[in-house]
C-alpha cells in the first residue's frame, strides 16, 4: 500500500512505488488517494486527485489506484483486511509513528516498508522501534528521493512556471487542461517533503 493526498502526484511518488515493488517483490500495489486528509487542506477535489493519481501510476502494471475514505491508516487497514500487506512510507513519517492512531495495531495489520535515504543513521529511529510491540515488522530500504514536492509543484503552477520533469507527462497535461493550481496560494499545505516523498496526508 502507498497512501497520500497526491495533490498532485509527482515523479518521486512513482519512483517510490517502483522501488517498493522491487524491494518487496510485490504483485500488487494498492495506491490509496485519501479523500479527506482531515488535518491539512488540499487544493483539489478528491475525484480530480484520484484521476491524477491514476494517470501517474498508469505505467506500473502492479498499481491499483482507488479513493481512501478513511483519515487514519489504522482505520483504512482494518476495513481492507488484507493478508499481510506492506505499507510503504518515508523515514520522516516513520519518525512520527508514535503519534499515529494505534501504531501497534497498524503493525498488527501491516508490515511497514520504510524508505530511508542511503547513508542515513538508523539510530534516529531507535526510540520509535523501542516503543513498538512488534518492531520486527519494520523493514528499512534505501531510496534516493527526488528533489520535488507537491507543494513546490503547486507553487510553480501558480507562478506560471513549467513542471515538466517533476510530474509524469500525463499528469502535467491534465493539470494544464483543467487549469489546476493556477490560483493556489504557494503554501506548503498538502505537499510531500523533499526528504520524504512518502509522507501520508493523514495524521495516521
Amino acid at each position: 500500500m502507498l497512501g497520500g493526498a497526491f495533490d498532485p502526484p509527482h515523479l518521486a511518488h512513482v519512483a517510490l512505488a517502483r522501488t517498493g515493488i522491487a524491494m518487496f517483490s510485490l504483485e500488487r500495489l494498492l495506491v490509496r488517494v485519501v479523500a479527506d486528509p482531515g488535518h491539512k487542506e488540499v487544493s483539489t477535489q478528491a475525484e480530480l486527485r484520484l484521476e491524477l493519481a491514476r494517470r501517474a501510476f498508469s505505467e506500473l502494471q502492479e498499481a491499483e489506484v482507488e479513493l481512501d475514505p478513511f483519515a487514519r491508516t489504522v482505520d483504512s487497514l482494518e476495513a481492507l483486511a488484507l493478508e499481510d500487506p506492506v505499507f510503504l512510507l518515508g523515514a520522516d513519517e516513520f519518525a512520527a509513528l508514535l503519534s499515529w492512531k494505534e501504531p501497534d495495531r497498524v503493525l498488527d495489520l501491516a508490515r511497514l516498508g520504510v524508505a530511508s535515504r542511503p547513508g542515513s543513521d538508523p539510530a534516529r529511529f531507535d526510540e520509535v522501534l523501542g516503543a513498538l510491540r512488534r518492531p520486527e515488522r519494520v523493514t528499512f530500504f534505501p531510496f534516493q528521493p527526488h528533489s520535488v514536492s507537491s507543494s513546490d509543484i503547486r507553487a510553480r503552477v501558480a507562478r506560471g512556471e513549467r513542471i515538466d520533469g517533476l510530474v509524469p507527462p500525463a499528469v502535467e497535461s491534465e493539470i494544464e487542461r483543467l487549469g489546476l493550481y493556477a490560483d493556489v496560494a504557494p503554501t506548503g499545505a498538502g505537499g510531500m517533503l523533499r526528504e520524504d516523498p512518502t509522507e501520508r496526508t493523514t495524521p495516521t
